[in-house]
């Protein structure tokens, strides 16, 4: 009987220690400066929704939160980084669509983006819009179709990467329009942005953030948004739904991930307080002015969303045949 005591008080213990041990960790956390890996390069999209947490969460947790640009490879470069890093908390990815797009395109990744990533909290979901040079004579999504068939080489539209969601939203465009496009990708939104000013390449589906200033001084042309429902930033501008592409609804998501095995109490503090800056409101406001539109949901709900995108978008790789070595 004395023996049956001593091992539960034994158990008893081991468990009260072990909850102290991870209560510890959370209250304890971040002890030193964090990373957040943005894989594409400055100017675009996710280097400006990774900035503009990292400066508040830097405030709220009170140790610097230092964005790092590693781009390449359509955005899997940065990934496959942030993969292989300690799983602490203390280095995190700004991630995308474009990662579940990545799973189906690239036939040789180093890592399986739904296995070696912890989801934290999707930070907000960005419109991408159709835009030209504000030179070209089209007006139109029917004017640019017109164009694109009667043009004696192939329309050239730019993405931010092989493989990303702006790469698959042109060749979708193409097919739903019986066209034929040249695609040409880049390392990121701002090198394309340069080219598609310069008349380097006719066309982008980029995300709404990086090219709206220019649409607003009318460098720039926006035909149309690829998501479902107009824009709130650009209220003017129809979807391409409404311009003759029936069903046609893509946006693209940017949220934080950790790499797997991050412990669970460091993701649970990091989510509630990435969810509590996502909801300020001079955060939110910030979001509204490039664009964007701030989400903070659960880890699990982007992990379903996760699952769900790669099982979406593996069915759209296939039948647009982008695989790459």
């Amino acid at each position: 009987m004395k023996i049956q005591r001593f091992r539960l008080r034994a158990i008893v213990t081991a468990i009260a220690l072990g909850l102290a041990a991870v209560i510890t960790s959370a209250q304890g956390f971040p002890t030193k400066p964090m990373t957040l890996i943005v894989p594409f390069p400055p100017g675009g999209s996710s280097d400006i929704l990774a900035r503009a947490l990292a400066e508040k969460l830097s405030l709220s947790l009170g140790q610097p939160v230092i964005v790092d640009n590693r781009p390449g490879a359509g955005a899997t470069l940065g990934a496959a980084y942030v993969a292989t890093a300690k799983p602490d908390g203390y280095t995190l990815l700004m991630g995308a669509v474009h990662h579940a797009i990545a799973t189906s395109v690239y036939k040789n990744l180093s890592y399986d983006f739904e296995k070696s990533f912890t989801p934290i909290t999707t930070v907000a979901l960005v419109p991408n819009v159709l835009v030209i040079n504000a030179k070209s004579p089209v007006v139109d999504v029917q004017g640019l179709i017109a164009a694109a068939r009667a043009a004696k080489d192939r329309l050239a539209f730019g993405s931010n990467g092989s493989g990303t969601l702006q790469h698959l939203l042109g060749t979708q465009f193409a097919a739903m329009s019986g066209i034929d496009l040249l695609h040409v990708p880049y390392k990121g939104s701002a090198p394309l942005t340069i080219d598609l000013l310069g008349g380097q390449v006719f066309m982008s589906f980029d995300t709404i953030t990086p090219v709206v200033p220019f649409i607003k001084n009318r460098k720039l042309r926006a035909l149309a948004v690829t998501i479902s429902r107009r824009s709130s930033t650009l209220p003017e501008v129809p979807t391409l739904d409404e311009s003759g592409l029936k069903g046609f609804d893509q946006g693209t998501w940017f949220g934080v991930l950790a790499p797997a095995g991050t412990p669970g109490d460091v993701v649970a503090k990091l989510n509630a307080e990435m969810v509590r800056v996502i909801q300020l409101p001079e955060f939110r406001k910030r979001m509204a002015d490039i664009g964007a539109e701030p989400i903070g949901d659960s880890p699990a709900q982007m992990a379903a969303q996760i699952r769900t995108n790669t099982a979406k978008y593996a069915k759209l790789v296939k039948e647009a045949n982008l695989a790459i070595d």
